[in-house]
């Protein structure tokens, strides 16, 4: 994801938080619209990163055109996420709850009652921090890791807002390992949130995806594999102006074989059920870095 100081920059706020917070809603999405469609027009490295990836998903039949007006609703669907990320705070619970639409929710619910603990893996799709929102006053505190970005002070900001909600909110970097502590809460029967489509580090797990090879998070697989926890895919997705989040079935974890085969067949089932919801909503899957090994640089991909 861009840092939150790259969309501030877009956006011409030096103190967007505070400033888009205060825009009628109309005129918020307004803008960010048209800082998404100014992005496009430039075309930089992130809308062909975008476009390069979304060709991936819709395979070769699609018109350059037809994936030119994707690319522009899939720019427009990542910075309205930025614009609802920046007054999600102003938000009442009740329009936290009541504004997003749940598909299968009995999914979550029936994770959760069977106090194992519950694994929900997300990809850079929809709203998530507004699912994550829902999820903790709806069900059970959310605990989850935050990657660290830029500037702090509205990282910190992020932080306080989903802290306030009653989010149990790590950082991934800058302090102890987080897998301990996520392994802890689970077996306390807690709701581990975690966004499960791009390696922050060296530890990825190779899959099929989209018909070629991508490199998957650990994270997700681990944790369930090593506490029995339930592992819960879900995605998400924007449709006329209404957030949406879809609860799959659980994956069915192997339960023999070495730990490092079924973390892998896990991930890669996480996988499908993934590529499935973006194939179905293309234009909200927000990937605007390299995914897929032939697209990373060679150095970095031999060095892992």
């Amino acid at each position: 994801m861009s840092t939150i100081g790259e969309v501030l920059s877009n956006v011409g706020f030096g103190i967007g938080w505070a400033a888009v917070r205060r825009m009628p809603e109309r005129a918020a999405y307004g803008l960010f619209d048209r800082v998404a469609d100014a992005m496009l027009a430039r075309r930089g490295g992130q809308v062909l990163r975008l476009e390069s990836n979304l060709r991936r998903v819709v395979g070769p039949d699609l018109s350059e055109a037809d994936l030119r007006l994707l690319v522009r609703a899939g720019m427009r669907s990542y910075f309205r996420y930025w614009c609802e990320a920046f007054r999600l705070p102003g938000w009442s619970r009740a329009r936290i709850v009541e504004s997003i639409r749940v598909i299968d929710d009995h999914n979550l619910a029936d994770a959760l009652a069977t106090g194992r603990g519950v694994v929900v893996v997300l990809p850079h799709m929809g709203n998530w921090d507004h699912a994550g929102a829902w999820a903790t006053l709806k069900h059970s505190p959310v605990v989850t890791v935050a990657e660290r970005l830029e500037p702090e002070d509205l990282y910190e900001k992020f932080l306080a807002f989903r802290r306030g909600l009653g989010m149990d909110v790590i950082p991934l970097t800058g302090g102890d390992p987080p897998f301990p502590y996520l392994a802890d809460r689970l077996r306390e029967g807690a709701l581990v949130a975690l966004l499960g489509d791009r390696d922050l580090g060296n530890s990825g797990v190779p899959v099929d995806f989209f018909g070629s090879r991508a490199k998957f998070p650990a994270g997700p697989s681990a944790l369930a594999v090593d506490t029995g926890a339930v592992l819960l895919p879900a995605t998400l997705f924007l449709r006329e102006g209404v957030n949406w989040v879809r609860f799959h079935a659980p994956i069915e974890i192997p339960v023999a074989g070495e730990r490092s085969r079924r973390i892998f067949r896990s991930t890669q089932l996480v996988a499908d059920v993934f590529a499935a919801g973006i194939a179905e909503h293309p234009s909200d899957w927000h990937m605007l870095q390299r995914l897929w090994v032939q697209d990373l640089d060679p150095v970095r991909t031999a060095t892992r």
